[in-house]
């Protein structure tokens, strides 16, 4: 009988292990889909001729993917570093892509490219180049256009304000910043109009609190009679950032000044967001987490969330037992903004004989 009870509980701790065995593969297919980027709507084409080589068409479709990728998550200034990466070493980053929508029209090869980049590989060559990438995360800001004449010495705020009118025209697929404008309030024109030799310094809180958004750009243009001057104020991710620049022998009513003037401030903005969010790949702090095995609810909940940060290079299982599994974690970045990202997560941890121990 003693015999029989124990080859029960032996069998019970086998089928445990395989169990759980099982349950860490399952786990490692959900969390390897999103340690990647993924460049989807690249659309390629070419004339269907008698050299076409469909190949050739998808590697400069892989190079327009790499290069919207590259915007989304770096500054203007560090992609000017990169150079003359070779369509083989571009390859090796990709781990899978899809090819959809083919068609031929007049003679024209079309199709739609979807690429997903292995992240790790992304983040290796961008620490090689020596820059820091970014968090590709979208963000809604609230953006107040005020335009200033200085020849009549008039505020537009809303009508006759070409900045108010076409500021979201301009779009690429790779930006990050979704841009919110003021709605057409008369009281908040006639404020600014009657604040206008003190326009620099006023307090605009009042202003922006009727929004329920975060962050914010005031923006003000002051149109002389052949230049532009902008001053931008900022405020991402509650820093402060204030911008003034010339733009001499310009004028917006011309279609291509106007782009170009568009085009620079939203880059700034563009830049100022990725800083706030660029990931130091230099910091490779090294943590160890311990959760209860039978919790597997709790397991999904914190693999899933390891799997989706950001700044969590790599983690592994360091050891397990019937009653806890231990992570091993490289995370770019300090303890503080860890236990940030895994609250936002609704994963509260503490520490326990130098170990975080996940309640």
């Amino acid at each position: 009988m003693q015999i029989i009870n124990k080859f029960y509980k032996l069998l019970n701790v086998y089928i445990y292990f395989i169990l759980f065995s099982l349950l860490i593969v399952f786990f490692s297919t959900t969390y390897s889909n999103a340690n990647a980027f993924k460049v989807s709507g690249i659309e390629i084409s070419s004339p269907f001729e008698l050299n076409f080589e469909k190949n050739s068409v998808i590697d400069k479709g892989f190079q327009a993917s790499f290069s919207d990728l590259i915007s989304m998550i770096t500054t203007s200034g560090d992609r000017k570093k990169i150079k003359n990466v070779s369509i083989k070493e571009l390859k090796g980053m990709i781990d899978s892509f899809t090819i959809s929508d083919e068609k031929f029209i007049n003679n024209e090869y079309f199709a739609n490219l979807e690429t997903t980049f292995n992240k790790k590989k992304i983040l290796k060559f961008l620490e090689n180049e020596n820059i820091f990438p970014s968090i590709p995360q979208r963000n809604k800001v609230l953006l107040f256009p005020i335009l200033v004449e200085t020849k009549d010495n008039n505020i537009y705020l809303f009508n006759n304000n070409i900045f108010y009118d076409r500021w979201n025209e301009q779009k690429n697929s790779y930006d990050l910043l979704d841009y919110l404008l003021p709605s057409e309030d008369i009281e908040d024109l006639v404020e600014l109009q009657n604040k206008y030799e003190n326009i620099e310094t006023y307090d605009f809180s009042n202003l922006i609190n009727k929004y329920d958004i975060e962050d914010s750009i005031i923006l003000i243009i002051y149109k002389e009679s052949n230049s532009v001057r902008t001053l931008s104020k900022v405020n991402l991710n509650n820093t402060l950032k204030i911008q003034n620049k010339n733009y001499p022998k310009i004028d917006i009513i011309n279609e291509d000044n106007f782009s170009n003037i568009v085009k620079s401030l939203k880059q700034f903005y563009e830049d100022q967001w990725k800083k706030n969010n660029e990931i130091n790949t230099s910091i490779k702090l090294p943590m160890t987490i311990s959760i209860n095995s039978k919790k597997n609810k709790k397991i999904i909940e914190l693999e899933q969330a390891l799997g989706s940060i950001d700044l969590v290079s790599d983690f592994n299982i360091l050891n397990f037992n019937s009653e806890i599994i231990q992570y091993k974690i490289t995370y770019n970045g300090t303890p503080n903004i860890f236990l940030s990202d895994m609250k936002k997560k609704n994963l509260e941890l503490e520490m326990k004989n130098n170990m975080w121990i996940v309640k």
